[in-house]
């Protein structure tokens, strides 16, 4: 996982407290906080070993170099920072935390945030956060694309031949799945949710306890014949 960024805290400034909340809006509709919880659970789980990361959505990042939180703050509605202390924050404060930054940012585009998220948030996540990688998406047109720093500049992520960008930061690709954004796995494969993964095993212990049924129907009509020939399948 990538190396926090040096931080010079200005001298002489008093601390704000740890536990500042998040100034956030709440998500524009029901398809964008669906989709954010979404990409926070699914992480969660394929992570779940894992304790040096944190994953969180609309919550706000506080940045300002003279440690106020009354000024120089932004939401992202998904962000992940690597090589850090897994545990539940009110809010993301970066003279708190070491200097970090976040490591991958999506925004969920909608009709009032689009041209912020594709301009303003983009140039402050460019050149204040030198986060990595910048995706979007937006829920309702799934218009998607993502971006990775180089040299200082964004630079769009090519596709690959699935559509699928691939994410240096998480190790996985980023593509459109049934209308919502979902993780793939390096072979392209899609990363299943916890929900999906209980169906399966369901259903797989399903048909485990219809083919013993079979398997029993079948021994049984095996052994009744054999009474019929005279022959005791107990004694075989």
């Amino acid at each position: 996982m990538s190396v926090a960024k040096d931080f010079e805290p200005p001298r002489d400034v008093i601390f704000p407290p740890g536990d500042v909340e998040s100034n956030e809006p709440p998500l524009e509709t029901y398809l964008h906080l669906q989709q954010m919880l979404l990409l926070i659970k699914c992480l969660d789980w394929w992570w779940r070993g894992h304790n040096d990361f944190f994953a969180a959505g609309n919550l706000s990042i506080y940045y300002s170099p003279r440690q106020r939180k009354s000024e120089d703050f932004r939401g992202p509605d998904f962000f992940v920072v690597l090589d850090t202390e897994r545990r539940p924050r009110d809010s993301w404060v970066v003279w708190q935390e070491n200097g970090k930054y976040p490591n991958l940012i999506i925004e969920l585009l909608s009709k009032s945030t689009a041209a912020s998220d594709k301009g303003l948030k983009k140039q402050i996540y460019q050149d204040i956060f030198r986060t990595p990688e910048y995706f979007w998406f937006d829920p309702k047109n799934l218009e998607f694309a993502g971006f990775i720093l180089l040299g200082g500049t964004y630079q769009p992520i090519e596709p690959n031949p699935q559509g699928l960008l691939w994410s240096q930061q998480l190790s996985l690709y980023l593509g459109v799945h049934e209308n919502q954004l979902r993780y793939f796995n390096a072979e392209g494969q899609l990363m299943p949710t916890p929900e999906e993964i209980a169906q399966w095993e369901a259903e797989h212990a399903q048909q485990e306890r219809q083919r013993a049924e079979q398997e029993r129907q079948r021994a049984e009509r095996l052994a009744a014949k054999l009474r019929e020939l005279g022959i005791n399948p107990d004694t075989i």
